[in-house]
């Protein structure tokens, strides 16, 4: 039996030897030191032997054991070590190489103006106020004035959530909000910028998701003139002091009277271009005077106060702002575009 163990010794050396990798070597672990193994075999038989053997058989069969076991870990270690090797050298780098740049992100040109035409106006004194994107009907619509047979309601125009409940089609229901929460006590004078959606046919000039902003002042003795004298600051803050405005007639349900806000062409400085089809004027936004009903629903008093609003599209005055032909390029996320507005 002790030549046996000599010959299992010498088998398990050699095939230590011959193993290249950690399976291999676990493999011949298993087959020589396992619980089915070889010299487990032979240790079995010891029964068979004289008492004076037993002792000698097995100190012989310890001594392969650990004789193995010290080889195995030997070359475990080794073929750790240049499994290693490989490893650093296949995943060396080259130091002398020219690093890569780091792309880093800027803020996005919407945002830009938004934040710009914010900090103007809370120079002339107006608040930041901010409401729901998910509005009832009440706010979005009956308290501005607009009756339920208004075109405005049609399902067609807006994003219904429920009969009663719709995405905002405009940032004015903020200012009904607001007026509410000051139950007929002024000053009122805030700015509302947000998202809004309405049902359109995105192309390069409509988009059925945009940013609007919109203001509002409501105080006693509040006039035409002090409208235009804000809005004047406004765009020449904005555009150029050598810009001007212009006001013309429209209809708003909500304002009373109202008007269509120009600005002067900064391109051709009045005389006429493509860019402000030949009129010298550029449209910008929409305003008038607060209707008295819509005070009168919010709890002032139309015969003590009066009020001014307003409402412009970011989109409409980032393109003017910086030639910007499609508001498509907004959404694209393409980084060509986007890159254009980093700031040093």
């Amino acid at each position: 039996m002790i030549e046996r163990l000599k010959e299992l010794g010498d088998e398990a050396l050699q095939e230590i030897k011959e193993a290249n990798t950690i399976k291999a070597l676990e493999d011949v672990r298993v087959k020589y030191l396992g619980k089915k193994g070889p010299i487990t075999e032979v240790l079995r038989g010891m029964g068979k032997l004289s008492a004076e053997e037993r002792p000698k058989v097995g100190q012989k069969a310890n001594d392969v054991r650990e004789h193995i076991q010290e080889k195995l870990d030997e070359k475990s270690a080794e073929l750790e070590k240049k499994a290693l090797e490989e490893k650093l050298q296949a995943e060396s780098v080259d130091v002398t190489l020219p690093g890569k740049e780091i792309k880093r992100g800027a803020r996005h040109p919407l945002t830009a103006v938004v934040e710009e035409i914010e900090d103007i106006f809370i120079g002339l004194g107006f608040q930041v106020t901010e409401g729901p994107e998910v509005e009832t009907d009440y706010y979005n619509f009956e308290a501005l004035n607009l009756p339920q047979e208004h075109p405005a309601r049609d399902m067609q125009d807006s994003f219904y959530v429920t009969t009663d409940m719709l995405l905002r089609t405009q940032t004015s229901p903020v200012q009904a909000r607001t007026m509410e929460k000051h139950e007929g006590k002024g000053p009122v004078k805030i700015v509302c910028p947000g998202k809004v959606y309405r049902r359109d046919d995105d192309d390069a000039t409509h988009s059925h998701q945009f940013l609007q902003i919109e203001g509002l002042y409501v105080d006693h003795n509040i006039r035409m003139s002090d409208l235009k004298g804000i809005l004047e600051a406004f765009v020449q803050k904005y555009f150029g002091v050598d810009r001007s405005i212009r006001l013309r007639p429209s209809f708003f349900p909500f304002t009373e009277p109202s008007v269509e806000v120009d600005v002067s062409c900064g391109i051709c400085e009045g005389e006429g271009c493509r860019i402000c089809k030949h009129t010298g004027w550029i449209e910008v936004l929409g305003a008038g005077m607060v209707h008295p009903r819509v005070l009168e629903m919010s709890g002032f008093d139309p015969e003590e106060y009066s009020g001014f609003a307003f409402g412009m599209g970011v989109e409409r005055f980032a393109m003017l702002k910086y030639g910007i032909d499609d508001i498509r390029h907004f959404y694209t996320n393409d980084i060509r575009f986007l890159d254009q507005f980093k700031r040093a």
